[in-house]
């Protein structure tokens, strides 16, 4: 990071999934030289992720880290720089903004894009994380169409939960759900419709013991949290973890407006946040689609609004004073 140390960017990009490689690459073909810190997870969830078929582009699907490697390639062909870097500190009291990366290096930059994504929650087994992406998955609208008739198993009671399950129906021959407590936490509404739904089923007072296998899932164990008995259930080829998402926003708290989960807040259907020159964009501020493609569409909006504050918000003379890279 020395080649970089006190320059002044007009455009830093924290985050690399398709929200932030999409800004780079926007940013890069308008000429704002952006400089991308990939952060600790390069390339974002679908990293983990292994056939992607609902991404324009690719009618034959595509591994989510070539898909992620050709967005990245894409982004630095037009001159953005990507690094493997993570954003430390951020002083959101200077202007140009001082940022700090890996603890050490410290930059500037008049504008910040965040795309610092979001974490599926887990369950913490071993079993889980050795077959996540082959047969454990957290997001049924991904992978739901890859377990037509068969059995898969969905874990929570929210409403993420419920709808769901009730959208893996539309696939599987069976849907069973398996939760912690004796009643569902969803609304009213959703918990009607997965009761009536006649593939549903329900383990009450249950988790997630253990998922079996070794190269895919080939069935659970799952324990019941008031007898310790544990049920094998042998035939499931799918395991669905709905537990929430943790957006990655805690270099922003009690700076930026969040909701109570910590997704940033943005104005109306712009990328922009509270303060002049950061921009939002991806899961990190998605709460509700969290797709590749919504993530990349945000992307772009946020490189579009990062380019108009450079040019008409920000003023000349500031940016004549200050040395480009």
């Amino acid at each position: 990071m020395d080649d970089i140390a006190g320059k002044t960017f007009k455009v830093v990009i924290i985050g690399s999934g398709p929200a932030g490689l999409t800004a780079a690459l926007y940013a890069a073909r308008a000429d704002l030289e952006p400089i991308v810190f990939e952060g600790p997870e390069p390339g974002g969830q679908l990293m983990t992720t292994t056939d992607v078929e609902n991404f324009p582009g690719y009618p034959d699907g595509v591994m989510g880290p070539q898909m992620m490697q050709d967005f990245r390639e894409q982004a630095t062909k037009f001159g953005a720089d990507c690094r493997y870097g993570y954003v430390t500190d951020i002083d959101f009291e200077s202007r140009p903004y001082k940022i700090t990366v890996d603890e050490k290096t410290e930059i500037k930059s008049h504008t910040i894009i965040i795309s610092t994504g979001a974490s599926a929650m887990w369950l913490g087994l071993e079993s889980e994380t050795k077959l996540r992406g082959k047969g454990v998955s957290a997001c049924a609208t991904c992978d739901g169409a890859f377990f037509r008739n068969q059995h898969v198993i969905i874990v929570g009671g929210g409403d993420t939960a419920m709808e769901e399950a009730t959208f893996l129906t539309k696939f599987a021959s069976k849907v069973t759900v398996v939760h912690r407590r004796d009643e569902l936490r969803a609304s009213k509404a959703m918990q009607t419709r997965a009761f009536e739904n006649e593939k549903i089923e329900f383990m009450w007072d249950s988790e997630v013991d253990e998922v079996l296998g070794d190269m895919v899932v080939e069935g659970v164990n799952i324990k019941n949290r008031n007898t310790g008995a544990i049920t094998t259930l042998d035939d499931v080829t799918g395991v669905f973890v709905a537990i929430g998402h943790k957006p990655n926003t805690d270099l922003f708290k009690g700076v930026l407006s969040m909701d109570d989960v910590g997704y940033i807040k943005t104005e109306g259907q712009s990328t922009k946040t509270d303060l002049p020159g950061i921009f939002a964009c991806g899961d990190a501020m998605d709460s509700v689609y969290r797709q590749a493609i919504t993530a990349a569409g945000t992307g772009c909006k946020a490189a579009l609004d990062a380019e108009h504050y450079l040019t008409n918000e920000l003023s000349k003379e500031a940016i004549a004073e200050e040395h480009w890279k």
